[in-house]
C-alpha cells in the first residue's frame, strides 16, 4: 500500500467520523486488527517497546525498525509508525529506513527526553524529512505541549501551524483535553490526530471535536497484557 492511499483515508471524511487506527505491537496483533476490518494501522512505539521488553523510549532504533518491518510484512493495509524523535538519524536516513521497513507514514515528536524542542528548529527538521520523502510518507507531527509543556492551547496551535507549513500531513496534539483539541481543530488547516484514552473523550466524541483520525498509543497492547495476566492467574488458580 502507498502513502497516497493512506493519505486519501484522511480526507473528505464526514464530520464526526474519524479514521480509527488501532495500534499493533507485533504481526499477530496487526493481523487481528486487519481481520476485524480496519483499513490501516498506526504502530505505537510504547506498545512495541513493551512487547520487546524495553521501557518506553528505550527501544534501539534497529529493533524498532525490525518490529515495524515484521508488522508491514504481515498485512496488506497501510501502516504508519511512531518513531519517537527520530533516533538522531539524519532525515534522509530516517526516511530510507522507514521505507525499507514498509511504512507509509510516521509520527515525529517535538520533544526529546521529556523536553520540548524549539518549535522552529523542529519545523526545519520536518521540512527536511518532507524533502527527503517527497510524497512517499505521510508525516504526522506530534505536538507535545500537553505532555511536556504548559498545556497552553495557543502554543499547541502555534506549533501545529509551523509544522503544517513545513510539510506535515497531520498534527497530533497528544493528550490534549477536549477544549484544547477543539482549539487546535479551529486553528489549523489539515488533518488532526486525537489520542483516545480510558478517561478521555470516546472515539465518536473525538470526531465531533474535530479529530480527523484517532489513535490509541499503547492502550491496546496494555489491555492485551492485562488479559494475559488474568488468564495466567486463572491457570495458576
Amino acid at each position: 500500500m502507498t502513502a497516497s492511499a493512506f493519505r486519501a483515508l484522511h480526507h473528505d471524511r464526514p464530520a464526526g467520523d474519524p479514521l480509527v487506527l488501532p495500534g499493533p505491537w507485533d504481526a499477530a496483533s496487526a493481523r487481528a486488527f486487519v481481520d476485524a476490518g480496519f483499513p490501516a494501522l498506526a504502530v505505537p512505539s510504547a506498545g512495541v517497546a513493551a512487547s520487546l521488553g524495553y521501557e518506553d523510549g528505550a527501544t534501539p532504533a534497529d529493533e524498532m525498525f525490525a518490529a515495524i518491518a515484521r508488522i508491514t510484512r504481515a498485512v496488506a493495509v497501510p501502516v504508519s509508525a511512531d518513531i519517537e524523535d527520530g533516533y538522531g538519524l539524519a532525515p534522509g536516513e530516517l526516511v530510507a529506513r522507514l521505507l525499507d521497513a514498509g511504512a507509509v507514514g510516521c509520527n515525529l515528536e517535538d520533544s526529546s527526553g521529556g523536553v520540548l524542542q524549539d518549535a522552529r528548529r523542529h519545523a526545519d527538521r520536518l521540512a527536511e524529512v518532507r524533502a527527503a520523502a517527497g510524497d512517499r510518507l505521510f508525516v504526522n507531527a506530534r505536538v507535545d505541549t500537553f505532555l511536556h509543556g504548559a498545556g497552553d492551547p495557543a502554543e499547541a496551535v502555534a506549533r501545529a501551524r509551523l509544522y503544517v507549513a513545513a510539510g506535515a500531513d497531520c498534527v497530533y496534539p497528544i493528550a490534549a483535553p477536549a477544549t484544547a483539541l477543539a482549539a487546535v481543530r479551529a486553528g489549523v488547516d489539515g488533518p488532526v490526530n486525537a489520542l483516545a484514552t480510558p478517561d478521555g473523550p470516546a472515539v465518536a466524541e473525538c470526531g465531533r471535536l474535530g479529530a480527523t483520525r484517532v489513535t490509541f498509543g499503547p492502550a491496546l497492547q496494555r489491555r492485551a497484557t492485562a488479559a494475559a495476566r488474568e488468564t495466567a492467574g486463572q491457570l495458576r488458580g
